[in-house]
C-alpha cells in the first residue's frame, strides 16, 4: 500500500496596535460638544454582505459594546476600506480597553479576515488608539489590483468551461474542487523554507502558477464558491490546539443545502512520496464528524482542531 506523506502548512496574518496619548487630544475632546463626523465611503465590488453567527454587518458605526467593535471592524473589512476611522462614545467606558484587546490579539483580526472576500483580506492590519477616542484601522491587502484582474480573468473562464447550467449544485462544488487539485501541486518549497517563486499562498499561485499552499488552495475555493454563488468562508486552526504545530491550517467552509460543510483542498490534493498525484473527496462538503472521522485514519491528524467559538455554524 502507498504511504503518502500529508505536509502541515502554517498561515502568517499580523495585527498591530499603536495607543497614541495625547494630552491635548484629550482636552480638545473634553471642551468639544459636537460629534466627530464620521466618513463612510462606498464598499467595493468584492464586499460579501453577509451576517454570520460571530460577525454581523452593520451601518451604526458608534460602537456601545464589545460585539459591536467586531462588527465595525468586520464590515470596514468586508467593505474593501483600506483606512477607517471611528469613535468612541463616552458612555462606553471600557471602548478602548475592549478595541486593545481585540487589536493586540492576532487571532481574531485572523478569524474575522476569513469571513472577507479573500480580495478585501489582508496581510496585516495595523490599529490607532488614541486616548481621545478615536481609533483607526488601517488595511494592508493581499491581493494587488493586477493579481485580482488575473486571478478574475482565468476564474471565469474556468467557470465557463467545466460548469454547465443544468448540473446539481453538489456537482459544480465537486467540479471546481477537482480542477483546482489536478491543476496544482502543494509548494514544498513555501513549507520548507518560508519562500518560493511561486505566488502559491494566494489564489494567483494554484490558478495560474500550479502550485498552493493551504492559503493558496482556501482563497481559490473561496472565490469560485463565490462566483457561484455558495455562501462560505475559511476556518483557520487554532494554534495553541496542535500539539505539533504554532502555525495552524486553513480550508473553506460553505453552505450547501443549508448545512454548513467543510472542504479542504490541500488534504484532498497531498503531496506523495512516490512521485504521482492524488486527488480525494476524504474532506469534501463533510460535517464535523465525518471530518472527525476522517482525522482518525492512518495517520491522525489535528490541523482540523478549530474553535468553534469563532465559527458557530459549527458548534
Amino acid at each position: 500500500m502507498k504511504k503518502i506523506i500529508f505536509l502541515t502548512i502554517s498561515i502568517v496574518i499580523l495585527g498591530t496596535t499603536c495607543v497614541f496619548l495625547n494630552p491635548i487630544s484629550d482636552f480638545l475632546a473634553d471642551n468639544i460638544t459636537q460629534e466627530p463626523e464620521l466618513v463612510i465611503k462606498p464598499e467595493n465590488e468584492f464586499t460579501k454582505k453577509k451576517d454570520y453567527l460571530f460577525v454581523q454587518r452593520t451601518n451604526d458605526f458608534i460602537p456601545y459594546s464589545y460585539q459591536d467593535l467586531l462588527n465595525i471592524v468586520y464590515t470596514a473589512i468586508d467593505n474593501g476600506w483600506q483606512t477607517f476611522t471611528f469613535y468612541c462614545p463616552s458612555e462606553y467606558e471600557n471602548c478602548l480597553s475592549d478595541m486593545e484587546l481585540i487589536s493586540n490579539d492576532n487571532l481574531i483580526y485572523t478569524h474575522i479576515n476569513n469571513y472577507v472576500h479573500p480580495f478585501n483580506g489582508f496581510t496585516n492590519i495595523k490599529t490607532k488608539i488614541n486616548e481621545s477616542g478615536e481609533i483607526t484601522i488601517d488595511v494592508n491587502f493581499l491581493y494587488t489590483a493586477n493579481d485580482i484582474i488575473a486571478i478574475n480573468q482565468k476564474v471565469d473562464q474556468v467557470i465557463k468551461e467545466i460548469i454547465k447550467d443544468n448540473m446539481e449544485d453538489y456537482d459544480k462544488i465537486k467540479a471546481i474542487h477537482d480542477y483546482i487539485a489536478n491543476n496544482s501541486k502543494y509548494d514544498v518549497e513555501r513549507n520548507k523554507t518560508n519562500t518560493s517563486s511561486y505566488k502559491s499562498n494566494t489564489a494567483y499561485g494554484p490558478l495560474l502558477q500550479g502550485y498552493a499552499t493551504c492559503n493558496g488552495y482556501t482563497d481559490l475555493m473561496a472565490i469560485f464558491l463565490t462566483k457561484l454563488g455558495f455562501d462560505n468562508y475559511k476556518i483557520a486552526t487554532t494554534p495553541n490546539l496542535i500539539s505539533y504545530s504554532t502555525t495552524g491550517h486553513i480550508w473553506n467552509a460553505v453552505k450547501f443545502k443549508d448545512e454548513w460543510l467543510h472542504i479542504d483542498l490541500t488534504w484532498d490534493d497531498p503531496v506523495s512520496n512516490d512521485g504521482k498525484d492524488y486527488l480525494f473527496h476524504t474532506y469534501f462538503l463533510v460535517n464535523n464528524e465525518a471530518m472527525s472521522e476522517a482525522d482518525k485514519g492512518e495517520t491522525v491528524l489535528e490541523d482540523h482542531n478549530f474553535e468553534k467559538k469563532y465559527y458557530l455554524e459549527f458548534k
